[in-house]
Formats: structure tokens, C-alpha cells, sequence
């Protein structure tokens, strides 16, 4: 489809409410006007694109009433794209419209607007938790999440560790050993595969919890 059959539709929108509408003006795809009101501007595209969000920020100078507009999808993967793009433009101040091409539907889902992000009070606790956990520095900063070491990981082997040098132990004794307070359950939930109960409380290091001792190379992975 043409960026051109969104403004039939937009511009039949806007005129309901009493609008004067034209396109193309100056740098706009759109612009409307009623009455001494601040002037609207449509920036139109047949999907979400950096150029859009650009093109919204940069008109934002010219009138605070500022509006993306895109065809309507479905599916979805369209839809968790749309909240996501929907949340931008909250964050950007830029209003959103959707045009359900079959029936030509013009639907606002966010008005131009300042925004106010919502703290998120959990996630933050649950990052510093993290931060203060984890031993030294064992990542670099972009890498794949894939093989992240964690907190959890870098207790988990502090047991594993502790099992290699001394064998199948009570938890309660790879916990004072290894300083690691939740040793027990690491093992017991056993979320790597590297360890396994051979009696009631006492815990072995399984052939892939001794592989994973033998061949890490981060010190830092496994340092008390």
C-alpha cells in the first residue's frame, strides 16, 4: 500500500470534528486547524519506522499536537510491535492513530501529551539485588544474554567448587563452607544439572557440575 490511503480516511476523521484539513504543508503530511486552536499535524506511514518517530519529533517543534499514523495490523506479533511503538510514543509525547484499511476505521490511541514514566519500584530492587550480589565483573556489557553469569551461577559453582575439593557434603556444610546461605536449595532445585541428593541432606557434584568446575576460566566466577 501508499502512504496516500491513509489521508482519505484521517482527513474525513478530523473534518467530523470540525477541522480544516490539508496535505502536504510545508514539511507535514497533514495539517489541521480549527478555529484559533494550535495547529494538528499527521505524519503518515504505511509502518512503524525510526524515520517516523524523527519526523514526529522534528514537527513537535512547529505544534505540540503531533500524530503518528499507520495502517492497523493484526496477529500477534503486530500487536506486541504496537504496545511497544505505542509506549515510545507515550515517552516521545506524540499522539498514535491506527486505519483499519477494510473499513477506513480511524482509531487515536494516545493523544500528544507530557509523560510521566511510572517507576518500577520491583524491578529496580531486583537489579541493585543483583548488582550487590554478584562477585566482580564476569561480564562485558552488550554481549548475548546467552551464558550471562549471574549471582545465582556464581553461587551455584561456589558449591559445585566446594563439592570438587571435598567430596558429597551435608547442605548445611557446602553452605558454611562455601559461604553461599542458600546452598541447600541451589542444590536442591538443581537448576544446572550439577548436582544430585545421594542421602537425605547430602548432596555429589554430577559429572556436568565437574566439568563445569574443571573448564570455567572466569576466577571471578567462583571466587569467595
Amino acid at each position: 500500500m501508499r502512504e496516500e490511503e491513509l489521508y482519505g480516511p484521517i482527513k474525513a476523521y478530523l473534518r467530523e470534528q470540525g477541522y480544516e484539513v490539508k496535505g502536504e504543508v510545508g514539511e507535514a503530511d497533514l495539517v489541521a486547524c480549527r478555529a484559533d486552536e494550535a495547529p494538528i499535524i499527521v505524519e503518515l506511514k504505511t509502518g512503524f519506522t525510526l524515520s517516523l518517530f524523527h519526523q514526529g519529533v522534528d514537527r513537535q517543534a512547529i505544534t505540540d499536537l503531533v500524530y503518528l499514523a499507520v495502517p492497523r495490523g493484526s496477529g500477534r506479533r503486530w500487536r506486541r510491535s504496537f504496545e511497544g511503538n505505542l509506549a515510545l510514543c507515550k515517552r516521545l509525547g506524540l499522539g498514535l492513530m491506527t486505519v483499519r484499511m477494510a473499513d477506513a476505521f480511524v482509531e487515536v490511541h494516545v493523544d500528544p501529551g507530557p509523560f510521566q514514566p511510572r517507576k518500577a519500584t520491583k524491578r529496580k530492587q531486583r537489579l541493585l539485588r543483583e548488582f550487590a550480589r554478584r562477585v566482580g565483573d564476569p561480564n562485558t556489557g552488550g554481549s548475548t544474554r546467552s551464558g550471562i553469569v549471574t549471582a545465582y551461577r556464581q553461587d551455584a559453582l561456589r558449591c559445585a567448587a566446594c563439592l570438587s575439593r571435598e567430596g558429597p557434603m551435608k547442605g548445611s556444610k557446602v553452605a558454611n563452607e562455601s559461604k553461599v546461605t542458600n546452598a541447600t536449595r541451589i542444590m536442591a532445585d538443581d537448576h544446572y544439572g550439577w548436582f544430585e541428593r545421594v542421602a537425605k541432606g547430602v548432596y555429589a557434584l554430577t559429572p556436568k557440575g565437574a566439568a563445569a568446575v574443571a573448564t570455567t576460566g572466569r576466577e571471578s566466577e567462583i571466587e569467595q
